[in-house]
């Protein structure tokens, strides 16, 4: 018994339902194959990135000086300034330095 095609050899509506169907199911299907195949690959170079990826170490900190240690210096420079440019006498200059370094 041959099949019968609709009108004009088109199919009727449930040829046409049942294509949509299986044109639907087959794009659903091609979908999820991709998607798992890309988490697959993407859970296999996690742990490779994860191993290559350089892991970050902040430098050292900075030796502390000793308290005041760069207010010592500054002091002893503008206290030199001072006695170049005759504002301190010797004897002047000489008891602050000694209290300074004292």
């Amino acid at each position: 018994m041959p099949l019968r095609m609709g009108r004009g050899g088109r199919p009727g509506l449930l040829g046409t339902v049942a294509r949509t169907a299986v044109v639907a199911g087959t794009a659903t299907a091609t979908s999820n194959a991709v998607n798992n195949r890309a988490r697959r690959k993407s859970a296999e170079q996690q742990p490779q990135a994860e191993q290559q990826a350089p892991v970050y170490t902040p430098p050292p900190p900075p030796p502390q000086q000793p308290s005041g240690g760069n207010d010592v210096v500054a002091e002893l420079t503008k206290l030199s300034e001072l006695h170049r440019s005759g504002a301190l006498s010797d004897a002047e200059f000489a008891a602050a330095k000694a209290k300074l370094l004292g």
